[in-house]
């Protein structure tokens, strides 16, 4: 049985989550790092030398970093062109977009998300988080042209590229409440919210 090792409001573990979910695999996931810590334990840094979350283990293998992740669960768990894309063009753009979201837009959002969730009210940076509101938005509208051409980020078939890149937007939906009428982003979000590991993963979890 695969064990997750990390909190389920880590956006980074909430991407293993949700392919764990959409492969239905069998699975522990066990509450590690934020409020829970044990991240810098010896026991867990053996496993996973930066003391930060997620670390899968698959039997005697152990791997951490998110998107390595996703990306081996894909590939080793699920049925052929499932999450991972058969076609290596467009695998290769799947790839691309998650590195996209790591990037690009996770570093966008990231102030905001601390600012507004993570800091008291009266200690706010507010200037900081508009700036990155407003680098959030210039994101999205590159993931809104993307959408555009095809439905999903890499093409015809949701693929393990929408993952980290539909986290992130949930959060954009979360703490960006001024937002353009991006309608190619709004008609994927909405593909996105018929996916039940989405909905359970993602959406079920509160952002703290």
């Amino acid at each position: 049985m695969l064990k997750v090792w990390g909190r389920s409001t880590s956006s980074n573990v909430q991407k293993v989550m949700w392919a764990v979910g959409e492969l239905s695999l069998d699975h522990e996931r066990f509450d590690v790092g934020g409020s829970y810590g044990k991240n810098k334990e010896p026991a867990y840094l053996a496993m996973n030398p930066n003391g930060l979350v997620p670390t899968l283990q698959d039997g005697d293998f152990t791997l951490w970093e998110s998107n390595a992740i996703v990306r081996y669960l894909g590939r080793n768990y699920g049925k052929p062109d499932q999450l991972e894309p058969a076609d290596p063009k467009i695998r290769a753009k799947a790839n691309q977009w998650m590195d996209w979201q790591i990037s690009v837009l996770g570093p966008a959002i990231g102030p905001a998300f601390w600012g507004l969730i993570r800091t008291p009210e009266e200690k706010r940076d507010l200037a900081a988080i508009a700036a990155a509101q407003a680098k959030t938005v210039e994101a999205m509208k590159m993931l809104d042209a993307q959408l555009g051409r095809t439905k999903f980020v890499a093409g015809a078939k949701f693929s393990y590229g929408d993952i980290p890149v539909g986290i992130m937007a949930y959060r954009y939906w979360q703490l960006v409440p001024e937002r353009p009428e991006l309608s190619n982003l709004a008609r994927w979000y909405k593909e996105l919210q018929t996916r039940k590991a989405f909905n359970d993963h993602v959406e079920a979890v509160p952002l703290t």
